[in-house]
């Protein structure tokens, strides 16, 4: 009864809905492998909710800029880690 009840709870709480990550697009502008870094022309982040625009982001894991280069069509997500908003996940279109 109590697991029931705790993922009833779960599934109908807003603010665990939000801070799942969405998949946004986004066209590479800029890479800075060796801060871990990566701007992003993207649309519209709605788990974070963020119009679109064009920003640095950090990666979590800085493997994850080797096969992109500034030009690449990209679909990512990104979430807020320690913090700040960070790239969780990134591949080309």
């Amino acid at each position: 009864m109590r697991t029931t009840l705790l993922a009833a709870a779960l599934a109908l709480s807003p603010s665990l809905a939000l801070a799942q990550a969405v998949p946004a697009n986004g066209e590479v502008t800029k890479i800075d492998a060796a801060q871990s870094k990566i701007t992003l022309k993207h649309g519209p982040i709605k788990n974070l909710d963020m119009d679109s625009m064009t920003m640095v982001f950090r990666v979590g894991d800085p493997a994850m800029l080797k096969p992109l280069k500034p030009g690449d069509l990209v679909v990512f997500e990104a979430e807020r880690v320690n913090g700040q908003i960070t790239v969780t996940k990134i591949r080309k279109k």
